[in-house]
């Protein structure tokens, strides 16, 4: 593994943590074995931060079989077991936050203060959540349903989870695959994105520094295409669990069938934010400019489509892109930078395309191009707003997952919910209204997995973050998220030795 120095050790002292290697299996580093390597850069400046060896099918199968090893221990140890090792993690993490925020900001280029102030803080919620709820592994009270037998309902662990992470909350997403999972009893192998896999190594790392069992949670570091494939249609791996985009989402659903796996998918999205009249237009500005360029907008939740009604359309256009000219594109560690680079420069570059065509037929109010000067070796692009798009446009249909915000008007609230609904995607939108009537209709008729009012993006540990439609189906956090990685087992007992002759009869006869 190559590391190429003194800079990049200021900002985050990389080699020092990977120095075995970028595969964590049974407990501990080891080197990929497909004969290939990729690189770790840093975009906000376009220097590498380290090279590693891609796992092969060889480091997956090693993975499952150490998870598969590990699985009858964990799922025997008692609710309050595996909840004492969880309140043990998340300590752990909370004391090396500062770590987990640098490598965080390092690989994504999102500014630090965004990794310290939510990244991290939440993947600690999060743990402690789920050490809570560890405890609450419940099946469903006795009962007679039928004659003289009892029955009750057992929740139980599946088994072998494999997940695979994108790479623009690397340590949130590894959080919120992970530790559903292993608080209900499962053991797991999570395949985080080629770019971004530091935060996802440092947790499981964590885990075992912790007191988890080695082989609880293990990382593999490898391609889509080879690595996450085999670990998908693995046929000793029970579930799946993927967030990525709704291209992806398919495959994985179509190789996952073959051996008849549960599959939970968190998909893209295009999250409409809807303006009535009676809204109050500063918080709506402030709202729609920062639910649209948190982490430089690649977030299935960002705000993407606002729809103004028309009465403020106008008004919400200059106030928006006033706003927006005034964030400060900088250094991800400097402490004054609001918004940091994209993911990568094909990012930038993927970005940049849907501004380029866009203006054939809708108006870029600001924004619309990449940087210069410092920042000209690093994957930035100003913040964006497109306005007078079409409806069915590719800026107001497609997922840029970028700094862009494209806003329409429109006339009538039914007209306004119609669009805010007009796209095939499902994950998050927002309503901003003075009206608890505007409010309450907004809530029941935007197809969403979450509808904020008057607010956009925040969330919780204890309710629930996914789709409808094609932003897939399943939960991530809250006790939704966690009774997803069980099975529901019927247990009936026969309470009378007459009852068993007397059912014998009814098939049988009397025989």
């Amino acid at each position: 593994m190559h590391n190429p120095g003194t800079a990049t050790q200021e900002r985050f002292p990389a080699e020092d943590r990977f120095a075995d290697g970028a595969q964590f299996i049974a407990g501990r580093l080891t080197r990929g074995t497909s004969g290939r390597t990729h690189a770790v850069v840093d975009p906000a400046t376009g220097t590498e931060v380290l090279t590693y060896d891609l796992a092969g099918t060889d480091d997956v199968d090693a993975a499952v079989a150490a998870a598969r090893a590990a699985f009858p221990g964990w799922a025997s140890a008692t609710p309050g077991e595996r909840s004492d090792a969880l309140h043990r993690f998340a300590a752990v993490l909370a004391d090396r936050a500062e770590e987990f925020a640098r490598a965080e900001s390092l690989q994504c280029g999102k500014p630090l203060k965004l990794s310290r102030e939510f990244d991290v803080p939440g993947t600690v919620d999060n743990t402690a959540f789920f050490a809570g709820a560890a405890r609450h592994l419940q099946g469903q009270s006795a009962g007679e349903y039928s004659g003289d037998h009892t029955s009750y309902v057992r929740r139980e662990p599946i088994g072998v989870v494999g997940s695979i992470a994108p790479w623009n909350y690397p340590l949130q997403m590894a959080a919120w695959k992970v530790l559903p999972a292993i608080a209900a009893g499962n053991t797991i192998v999570l395949k985080p994105a080629e770019p971004t896999p530091l935060t996802s190594l440092l947790f499981a790392r964590a885990a075992t520094d912790a007191g988890l069992p080695d082989g609880v949670i293990n990382i593999v570091t490898g391609t889509g295409r080879e690595a996450g494939e085999h670990l998908v249609g693995h046929p000793d791996v029970a579930m799946t669990s993927f967030t990525g985009s709704t291209g992806v989402g398919k495959r994985v659903a179509e190789v996952a069938t073959a051996t008849v796996k549960r599959l939970h998918l968190e998909l893209g999205g295009k999250a409409p934010f809807v303006v009535f009249d009676d809204a109050d237009l500063e918080a709506a500005v402030h709202g729609a400019v920062a639910g649209a360029l948190i982490n430089t907008g690649q977030d299935c939740t960002a705000a993407t489509r606002a729809y103004v009604q028309r009465p403020l359309y106008e008004e919400f256009v200059a106030r928006t892109a006033a706003l927006m000219e005034t964030v400060r594109l900088g250094d991800p560690f400097a402490p004054g930078t609001d918004l940091g680079p994209l993911v990568s420069h094909a990012q930038r570059d993927r970005v940049a395309g849907f501004v380029d065509r866009a203006r054939a037929y809708a108006r870029v109010v600001t924004g619309g191009e990449a940087p210069g000067g410092d920042l000209a070796k690093g994957a930035y692009y100003r913040p964006t707003l497109i306005a007078d798009a079409p409806q069915d446009s590719e800026v107001v249909q497609s997922e840029i997952f970028g700094p862009v915000l494209v806003v329409l008007p429109f006339d009538s609230d039914d007209e306004g919910i119609r669009l805010a609904n007009d796209t095939p995607y499902g994950l998050a939108a927002s309503a901003w209204s003075g009206s608890v009537y505007r409010a309450n209709r907004a809530t029941r008729d935007i197809k969403a997995g979450c509808v904020w009012i008057n607010d956009h993006i925040p969330i919780i540990s204890e309710m629930p973050h996914g789709g409808y439609k094609a932003s897939g189906f399943g939960k991530d956090m809250s006790m939704y998220s966690f009774e997803e990685y069980t099975q529901v087992k019927h247990v009936m007992f026969d309470n009378t030795a007459m009852a068993r002759k007397d059912w014998h009869r009814t098939i049988f006869g009397d025989r």
